[in-house]
């Protein structure tokens, strides 16, 4: 589930940002005056023309990439949440807050096949955070059919162009750090960073099949879209790594290892989570992943890279203690 809380109050119901304020780990920073901030606001607004929203991507392959206009179009984002987490996700977005959320300078865009058909879209919203705008990607969503055709990576790059257009400088997004697709589009080609480890963040019982009860870990990505140059520069594993969390020789449990104060560590995730585990081994790995993440995150490490599946070797993330170069 791709979901991120409101962006102007940090310690709200859903914390985006769990080192301040409850972990007392570190003191938040200044934030602009109401009236600053009120200013922000207003010249946020006043930067989103409709001429910007408006102007419409037709791909290679014939797909339409616009934002969403008609109250059925709506609908069909509500059916397309339906369809990827359940009828009964707690966490759905419904038709009114789409289309509020659009009229106040957020954004709901769809991809739409040369049928007509709507094959997947991206909700987010827009406001200041730390003293400049930015924007929160609550959801992306798109239909079987259409998945493995880059649908969800030509969204974002979408919602991309329409942020910078309107001089957002970073957008915001969650997601599973067990789920190896979704952080190999996210680090890998997108080219974000995982910025913040949030434990259970949306709970575990959410409504949807895809969770069950399992805790709701997620990472929180963070998209630098001030560079010029929209190539990503993606980093390349290092020779020495050390495999703290590996898997067992079916791929089913994790292994722990001891927490060695290496100058770079691995941790390693199954190859499909979402599949072909049960719970209980889906639970342990979510465990071993968390105990790792937050001992070297606390240790001042940081992920700076992710490489997929190779042959014998598992999926896994790259933690060191230098400045993160993704």
């Amino acid at each position: 589930l791709v979901r991120i809380p409101y962006c102007i109050q940090p310690n709200t119901k859903l914390g985006f940002n769990s080192q301040f304020g409850k972990s007392g780990r570190r003191s938040p920073p200044p934030y602009p005056s109401d009236q600053a901030a009120h200013q922000m606001i207003r010249s946020s607004f006043d930067r989103f023309t409709p001429a910007a929203f408006e102007a419409p991507h037709v791909s290679e392959d014939g797909l339409l990439f616009r934002r969403v206009e008609t109250l059925g179009e709506y609908h069909e984002c509500v059916a397309i949440q339906e369809e990827t987490w359940g009828d009964n996700l707690r966490e759905r977005v419904p038709t009114a807050i789409l289309m509020a959320s659009q009229k106040m300078s957020g954004l709901c865009a769809a991809a739409f096949a040369p049928s007509g058909r709507m094959l997947g879209f991206v909700f987010g919203i827009t406001g200041p955070h730390k003293g400049e705008l930015a924007h929160w990607s609550d959801l992306l969503a798109v239909r079987p059919e259409a998945r493995g055709t880059h649908v969800g990576e030509r969204l974002k790059r979408y919602q991309r162009e329409i942020c910078r257009s309107v001089s957002v400088a970073t957008i915001y997004w969650t997601f599973d750090p067990l789920v190896a697709r979704n952080a190999h589009l996210n680090l890998k080609r997108l080219g974000a960073r995982a910025s913040e480890y949030v434990v259970n963040m949306y709970g575990s019982n959410t409504g949807s099949p895809l969770h069950g009860t399992l805790d709701t870990d997620r990472w929180v990505a963070a998209w630098d879209l001030t560079p010029a140059d929209d190539r990503t520069a993606v980093a390349s594993p290092y020779g020495d790594g050390v495999f703290v969390v590996r898997p067992s020789s079916d791929g089913s449990m994790p292994v722990s290892e001891a927490f060695l104060a290496a100058p770079v560590v691995r941790v390693a995730i199954p190859i499909d989570f979402e599949c072909g585990l049960s719970h209980p081994q889906r639970d342990a790995w979510r465990q071993a992943t968390r105990r790792a993440f937050l001992h070297y995150l606390a240790l001042g490490y940081h992920v700076t890279t992710f490489q997929r599946a190779v042959l014998d070797q598992p999926p896994f993330y790259e933690l060191t203690a230098d400045v993160p170069h993704l």
